[in-house]
């Protein structure tokens, strides 16, 4: 844009204020937005419309509309908008891209019961690392923009990155030491405590159901009672609510613990096994490398 051009443009903010009220249709709403008063709300815009010498809002109808001439200022403020947010986002990403942050995703049960252990050893090794950690309540997290790894649970059949395998998993029904103890002295079979069950946002993830099909067992019979993560359902096991089923990985550490216990069924192997995967690329930023090195350390001492 020339000198001149800018000259004839007016005030930025006024751009701001006239987009704020488009999209809100309501100067009150505006106003609470931009933290300042309707009236001062009004009076940007009456002055954004005697800069461009055209009525933009037609007050007359409620709440007021775009005119012609509105419609054609506002496709433009909104594209500009939008080029604006995107720059400050490429900023971002490449801010991102030389720091020494990394950000991994997974699903809460992983990181609360094994990433956050693993990352304690990290930082002890890299204290100029830092981890930023998103979870998903189950599945496969996708590999969005400033998303540098994914811990992934499934086939390892994804095209969208590299994918590197990192341990199996083996399940078992896991309960409370006391619901297991009375289990035991009251003769009770494993379909006559409740069951606890996990949501699963695919079908990688072994339910009761399958276990039991697994394990020529009649399904459980009672709903039980369900949770939408790991988490959740690990605490009330813990708590001494029911039997679930534990995936290694997650159960290891609180039945070494003695907060939960392994009851005397069979341990499945499921097909479907943990993944690390990284954006597709001829190269991974120095952090992301020695995160992934590390990860896939760790995975190779865990035993199933």
């Amino acid at each position: 844009m020339d000198p001149a051009s800018r000259l004839r443009l007016p005030p930025l903010r006024l751009f701001a204020v006239f987009e704020s009220v488009v999209r809100h249709g309501s100067l009150r709403a505006a106003a609470a937005e931009m933290n300042v008063s309707q009236p001062a709300i009004s009076q940007a815009v009456k002055a954004l419309e005697d800069h461009v010498g055209a009525r933009l809002l037609d007050r007359a109808t409620r709440p007021a509309s775009l005119t012609a001439e509105g419609q054609v200022v506002h496709r433009a403020v909104a594209d500009g908008l939008g080029h604006i947010a995107r720059a400050l986002e490429q900023v971002r990403a490449m801010q991102r891209l030389n720091s020494g942050n990394v950000t991994i995703a997974c699903s809460a049960g992983t990181a609360t019961y094994w990433l956050m252990p693993c990352l304690a050893g990290f930082y002890a090794a890299h204290e100029d690392i830092s981890v930023n950690v998103m979870t998903t309540a189950q599945g496969a997290p996708a590999l969005e923009p400033g998303i540098d790894l994914a811990l992934r649970y499934g086939l390892g059949q994804w095209s969208d990155g590299r994918v590197t395998r990192l341990f199996g998993e083996s399940v078992v029904p896991v309960c409370h030491p006391d619901l297991a103890a009375r289990m035991l002295h009251q003769g009770l079979r494993l379909d006559q405590v409740p069951h606890l069950h996990v949501i699963a946002g695919d079908d990688s993830w072994l339910g009761w159901e399958g276990y039991c099909r697994a394990i020529g067992m009649p399904a459980p019979k009672s709903a039980g009672r369900s949770f939408t993560n790991y988490v959740l359902a690990s605490q009330a096991a813990m708590a001494g609510q029911g039997v679930m089923l534990g995936w290694e990985s997650n159960v290891h550490e609180l039945v070494a613990q003695g907060r939960l216990v392994t009851l005397p069924f069979p341990r499945i192997q499921p097909e479907e096994a943990f993944y690390l995967v990284s954006p597709p690329g001829p190269q991974m930023r120095p952090s992301v490398q020695i995160l992934s090195d590390w990860l896939c350390s760790q995975a190779a001492i865990l035993t199933v």
